[in-house]
């Protein structure tokens, strides 16, 4: 878990995906949408993807991608940040991280 929270705050925006997930890809396309450069570990890619695919599952994040870090704090899934985005929410969340300045 420590590299996962590590890596997740490493940038204003971190996802960690898989190329073979769909739904990161939206949530990529999402957060790109906003202006936001996030920072995407795509866990297949990855020589240790096996070992942070099983901390993210242990820190609940049931399927492990996509799971996204905005401003150093752990947001969730798919289901989480497109609930913030419906609610208007996310665009303060990327602004207070300083992933965009708009």
């Amino acid at each position: 878990m420590d590299t996962v929270m590590k890596l997740g705050a490493e940038s204003p925006v971190v996802i960690f995906s898989k190329n073979t997930c769909c739904i990161s890809y939206s949530i990529e396309t999402l957060i790109r949408g906003f202006g936001a450069n996030p920072t995407i570990y795509k866990l297949d890619e990855l020589s240790n993807g096996e070992k942070i695919e099983r901390a993210l599952l242990q820190m609940g994040c049931k399927p492990s991608t996509p799971t996204t870090f905005i401003g150093k704090e752990l947001v969730g899934g798919s289901n989480e940040v497109i609930s913030l985005n419906i609610r208007g929410k996310l665009k303060e969340l990327l602004i207070k991280a300083n992933a965009i300045w708009i």
